[in-house]
């Protein structure tokens, strides 16, 4: 979860400061499928560098619309729904965190690796572990099986 606060200018000229706040859960991480092949990593990282910008900028916009929320008081919720989101697109301070995030690379990524909470985080580098680990395995079997040809052509 991470906070952002964010300096603009409402539509009546008066100059704002508010937080914004923005978490993704394990639910949502893989409701947007980012375990891909290779991890969220490499999926992030090819989606920075794609020539794909449009492609790009629409799971951008995605992630940063769903992980979009307030903290309850209490801190035990974090509420999201339509409204709540209509209501932080409708802001001048969604236009201005937009175009920042989706044109410097660097501050995208950070926010990007900033809304996952650490059990997601965890989730992530454990499911990368994991895709590792089957593709040493499948590389692994692949060598013995050529290995097994080369020794007994039949």
């Amino acid at each position: 979860m991470i906070k952002k606060v964010i300096p603009y200018t409402d539509f009546d000229g008066n100059p704002r400061v508010e937080e914004f706040w923005f978490n993704l859960t394990k639910a949502e991480m893989m409701d947007l499928g980012l375990s891909k092949d290779g991890g969220y990593d490499k999926y992030m990282e090819q989606l920075m560098h794609s020539t794909k910008v449009g492609e790009a900028i629409e799971v951008f916009k995605k992630i940063l619309l769903l992980a979009y929320g307030k903290k309850s008081l209490d801190g035990r919720k974090f509420e999201k729904s339509p409204e709540i989101t209509a209501d932080f697109v409708a802001t001048q301070a969604y236009s201005d965190l937009y175009v920042e995030l989706a044109s410097d690379p660097d501050k995208a990524a950070e926010f990007m690796n900033g809304v996952m909470g650490a059990d997601v985080r965890k989730m992530v580098a454990e499911n990368e572990a994991k895709a590792k680990a089957a593709e040493v395995s499948a590389a692994v079997a692949a060598n013995n099986a050529r290995a097994l040809a080369v020794a007994d052509p039949q």
